[in-house]
């Protein structure tokens, strides 16, 4: 089959690879009808290469038809039609009880200090090959997939791999009362869903971004926008639209490339070039992350309000002023989005007259072997990419 390739920083390629094969009883083997490129992917395209190896199979937005089934699968058969979630659960142990598959007690990958396998997602969450494919073998495929109808195109429903489930999170993280303010910082997919998200269940939203594309399309579905390249005080910003106190809720949609944390742009940068052996441990335990869209959100937020994290971070030492925090009584909400917990509430939107815009959310559809080229202009910003999608 033909796949997407990691093989170094900024380098990814179409190459062709192994048909995946069922290898418990418990896989089912999906034939990728559409496939996205998420800006999770971009970290490894960027940062995280120490936890990479040439030949990784990237990707983990898929949406197929089931081609095989192992023999203990007891809920799929041959011909359905699936989006897969990004994280691979059980369903069945502790955490997954609890409405957290993203900690799965079966599939946490421990030798890295890890909750959840990812599909296509580095060493940190266990190498497992990803859905920038023709194929995909699912392990624990009775819980990992969500059964979408037919009729549709897969725009429709592709997003309930990530996307949807992630911004979706990421407001109901951010406990905003009825009626009540958020600040979204950053409008890349995770940020405009948010956004959309956010003001279709009637909150006022104020999204922040640089990128003059971004900022239009959400402007073009009545969000207020600010610009962060014209106005860099976005807590100065919102007291002021605020009667001095802040938004109720902060939705933090960068991450750990944050424009303008220069700093520790260097520090990932300088990280990214020692071996592996020597840069994991840095990556693992030290504060490389790029802070500045925390620190503006525990800024920007009003006392007694919740900053929702859902971009990636990844530093265990990277510092938070927490005495501000702990005076100000801010509460911090954080983690993968956990992608079956929200499915059956995203659904109805789904299957209706299309509230959240999901069938012109796409910027860009192409084929998979114009990947590489995806990947650049995504990573670059160019062209209007917001959000790729591939088929196979």
């Amino acid at each position: 089959m033909r796949a997407v390739t990691w093989q170094g920083k900024r380098d990814v390629r179409v190459e062709t690879v192994p048909d995946p094969k069922i290898e418990n009883p418990t896989d089912a083997i999906i034939e990728i009808t559409t496939t996205n490129i998420c800006g999770s992917d971009l970290h490894l395209y960027e940062v995280f290469g120490p936890f990479m190896s040439p030949g990784d199979i990237l990707g983990h937005e898929p949406m197929g038809r089931v081609v095989e089934v192992g023999s203990a699968i007891k809920n799929l058969a041959v011909g359905d039609r699936v989006v897969i979630p990004f994280q691979i659960a059980c369903g069945s142990c502790y955490m997954c009880d609890h409405a957290l598959p993203t900690q799965c007690e079966t599939t946490q990958v421990t030798s890295e200090g890890r909750g959840a396998a990812l599909f296509g997602f580095s060493q940190l969450y266990g190498s497992v090959p990803g859905g920038q494919a023709q194929f995909l073998r699912v392990p624990h495929a009775d819980f990992t997939h969500i059964k979408v109808p037919e009729g549709p195109p897969d725009s429709r429903f592709v997003y309930l791999s990530d996307v949807l489930p992630t911004a979706w999170q990421s407001v109901e993280y951010a406990n905003i009362p009825d009626g009540g303010s958020v600040t979204v910082l950053g409008l890349g997919p995770i940020g405009d869903m948010a956004a959309r998200i956010a003001a279709h269940k009637g909150y006022h939203v104020t999204a922040v971004d640089l990128v003059p594309e971004r900022l239009e399309r959400a402007r073009a579905r009545g969000i207020d926008t600010i610009d962060l390249s014209e106005n860099d005080d976005i807590g100065a910003i919102m007291r002021d639209r605020t009667d001095g106190r802040g938004p109720d809720s902060v939705i933090d949609a960068v991450g750990t490339e944050a424009h303008g944390s220069t700093g520790a742009k260097i520090v990932q940068t300088m990280a990214g070039l020692l071996p592996d052996a020597v840069a994991q441990p840095v990556f693992k335990s030290a504060g490389v992350d790029r802070l500045s869209a925390v620190y503006t959100a525990l800024d920007t937020v009003r006392r007694g309000g919740t900053v929702s994290l859902i971009g990636v971070y990844a530093g265990d030492m990277d510092p938070l002023p927490l005495g501000s925090m702990f005076d100000r009584q801010v509460t911090l909400k954080m983690g993968q989005a956990n992608v079956k917990r929200w499915a059956d509430d995203i659904m109805p939107l789904l299957t209706d007259a299309d509230p959240l815009g999901v069938d012109s959310f796409a910027t860009h559809e192409l084929s998979l072997e114009e990947a590489p080229h995806a990947y650049e202009i995504f990573q670059k910003k160019q062209d209007g990419a917001v959000k790729i999608l591939l088929n196979p």
